[in-house]
């Protein structure tokens, strides 16, 4: 079986940070099936539990942690979007020379000799919290797009222009009006499927995703409140998904359709947000 694998500029893993980690094992669990994996030793006081679909790495979906309590926590819990970069360090420079700010230096995380990977936090020039990750043994996200993966993650931002001048000048991404409906692109990331892990993305595209889909990498939405990144994760049923959530002990905010998707807005019981969508494409043209 072929890893999935993120080239620089590519959004790649997600995590949740919280010091209540077997609240949010109940949750998602209950919600998407997730089964989970302890990956540190007992007695060590912190927690890094990996989700995935079969118990396995091979089909790792996003993982829960505890806050690290050299950073101070800043509001209830959110969902971190991970940002693929060829050199951590490098990119961490680059942050700083285009108007962000680096929250903690490159780190390598993980068992030594054996690193998962080395993470950088930061926050763009408009605020918004992210990390940037250069993979080691974690590659990021096995199963994506399937019912109870990640989605998608959008940047919701007071200034999507700076934020598309920052992120095009750090990860390379584009932006076009009229391809993938005004998506944030890297070029060449569908190839890139193409020769990996999804043999059938042109094809199966064609005719029904706008063009240029295939290289989307993240939407770009307005706000008038901080800038933040919006995660969104894959469902059969947006109604029968929605009232999981609420089973679960989440709360519904809101729901939405347009001609590709109906979604629902959740706040799980920790406060972190999360957006369910259903593809539900109302044309083929």
């Amino acid at each position: 079986m072929t890893s999935r694998t993120y080239p620089h500029g590519v959004p790649c893993w997600l995590d949740l940070e919280t010091p209540a980690v077997d609240a949010a094992v109940a949750f998602y669990g209950a919600l998407f099936g997730w089964r989970f994996t302890e990956k540190l030793p007992p007695g060590v006081p912190a927690r890094y539990v990996v989700a995935s679909l079969d118990g396995t790495d091979a089909t790792a979906v996003a993982a829960f942690a505890t806050p690290d309590p050299a950073v101070p926590a800043e509001g209830p819990p959110a969902w971190n979007t991970y940002l693929a970069v060829d050199d951590a360090e490098a990119s961490a420079r680059r942050v700083i020379e285009l108007g962000g700010q680096v929250v903690t230096p490159p780190e390598q995380v993980g068992p030594p000799g054996a690193a998962a990977g080395t993470m950088v936090r930061f926050r763009d020039p408009q605020g918004a919290p992210g990390r940037l990750w250069q993979a080691g043994t974690r590659l990021g996200a096995q199963v994506v797009n399937a019912p109870g993966t990640w989605n998608f993650s959008d940047l919701v931002t007071p200034d999507p222009d700076g934020a598309l001048a920052f992120y095009g000048a750090l990860l390379g991404w584009e932006v076009d009006p009229q391809i993938a409906i005004g998506m944030a692109r890297v070029p060449g990331y569908g190839d890139h499927l193409a020769a990996t892990t999804d043999p059938d993305i042109h094809d199966r595209q064609d005719g029904v995703a706008p063009p240029g889909f295939a290289d989307a990498v993240a939407g770009i939405g307005t706000t008038d409140g901080p800038a933040r990144w919006s995660v969104v994760f894959a469902v059969v049923d947006r109604d029968v998904s929605a009232q999981a959530a609420r089973d679960a002990g989440g709360t519904v905010t809101s729901t939405e359709e347009n001609e590709w998707v109906r979604t629902a807005s959740v706040r799980d019981p920790l406060g972190a947000e999360l957006v369910l969508s259903q593809f539900a494409p109302q044309h083929t043209g």
